[in-house]
């Protein structure tokens, strides 16, 4: 199989799943006005997605470095989808967390292995990674149109249906592990597991920097849609366009980040995205009328240029813990910007939206500062060598 047809269906299978990240938030406005919850108690769902997600994360790149799973990308796909499903079957509060839990942990389990064998198919290059974080974006793009299509027509009982692009990911995710499979058993992917001495120091660095841009994606993605209709003075219409405009940008941003990074460095192109990002996110929370919409694409845009150059960043900073920094970089440090959400409700609720996601602005501010002390690392040297899985031998990850 090509490597541009393997990207390709990695890319629409990493849609699927985080379509199911953007689902989350994309359920707020609903659960709001189907179940009166507060702006603390939607943060709560929020919440869940990212607690056991944050936790499973290292989990599961520690296990990929040990093993590879490639089996997990289905199973984890469906898991993401299932979890999402159900939560609007229950009326229960603990019983929506629960189910938002168990799409969070689904999610949790994709990343890692994902981007191993991204990084693998794409052999090194900066612009096919683009194309896969891209998935990433239009899954997140679909999600509010997703939702708004099937619950704004008969409510939450419908939400079973949204499990529909989860069945659909994981069974295209396998002709790229047959195939996988296949020059395995051939003896022709043997080869590449990076070798170098670890950056530890850069890599917390890096995730440090990960993490505020992700309380920034995330805290506007869950409020996002709410704050659109002061803003504008729209309703539901409004607000979705909102947060179509947030995770639609970022398709555009990551295919530009890849592009940007074959002509200049990661590391700069991404402090400078995230020096232009600052005044984004001001307009966003400041500016009123249609010019808001301007505002939250170019916030998008400037989160999105640097994601999928954190992710090969942290592999190239851990070469010999390739399946934990993806996991970080790709997971964790993207779904711990959950743990602030329940914060900024709680602002929110006690003053007003405007100024909870004022403190915003603040975020890609210290993101632009780590990333002026990182180093643009070397690539790793590969060497021959092989895998073990639970039933053989898989051709150990292409680092670089």
């Amino acid at each position: 199989m090509s490597r541009n047809r393997s990207i390709t269906l990695l890319s629409v299978g990493h849609a699927c799943v985080d379509i199911y990240q953007g689902a989350v938030a994309s359920l707020v406005p609903f659960f709001v006005a189907e179940r009166a919850y507060s702006y603390a108690a939607v943060s709560g769902i929020v919440l869940a997605a990212s607690v056991l997600s944050s936790v499973a994360q290292p989990v599961f790149g520690l296990l990929t470095d040990r093993w590879a799973m490639p089996w997990i990308l289905p199973v984890s796909t469906v898991l993401g989808g299932l979890g999402i499903a159900l939560s609007g079957l229950s009326g229960s509060y603990p019983l929506t967390l629960v189910f938002v839990a168990v799409s969070g942990v689904g999610i949790a389990a994709y990343h890692p292995e994902s981007a191993r064998i991204a990084r693998l198919v794409s052999a090194g290059s900066h612009s096919a990674m683009g194309w896969f974080s891209v998935g990433g974006n239009l899954g997140f793009a679909a999600a509010p149109l997703m939702v708004t299509a099937v619950v704004a027509s008969g409510g939450l009982r419908l939400s079973p249906l949204l499990v529909l692009p989860a069945l659909a990911g994981s069974v295209l995710c396998l002709p790229v592990l047959r195939a996988l499979q296949k020059r395995t058993a051939l003896g022709g992917t043997a080869t590449a597991v990076a070798v170098g001495a670890d950056d530890k120091a850069s890599f917390v660095k890096l995730s440090l920097a990960v993490v505020f841009r992700s309380i920034v994606f995330v805290g506007l993605s869950t409020f996002i849609s709410l704050y659109a209709r002061q803003r504008t003075g729209g309703g539901t219409a409004a607000g979705t366009a909102a947060l179509s405009v947030l995770y639609a940008g970022g398709a555009l941003g990551s295919v530009l980040g890849g592009s940007l990074a074959n002509r200049w460095d990661r590391v700069t192109v991404a402090r400078w995205s995230y020096l232009l990002t600052v005044a984004a996110v001001a307009g966003t929370v400041f500016v009123p009328g249609p010019l808001f919409y301007v505002f939250v694409a170019l916030t998008s845009a400037g989160l999105y240029v640097p994601f999928s150059l954190h992710v090969t960043l942290g592999q190239d900073y851990l070469p010999t813990r390739v399946g934990t920094a993806g996991g970080v970089t790709l997971g964790l440090t993207v779904s711990i910007g959950g743990l602030v959400s329940p914060l900024i409700g709680s602002i929110a609720d006690a003053t007003s939206l405007r100024t909870a996601l004022a403190p915003l602005i603040l975020m890609p501010v210290l993101s632009w500062l780590l990333f002026r002390t990182l180093p643009e690392p070397a690539a790793p040297k590969p060497v021959a060598t092989a895998r073990r899985t639970g039933g053989g031998t898989d051709a150990a990850a292409a680092r670089r």
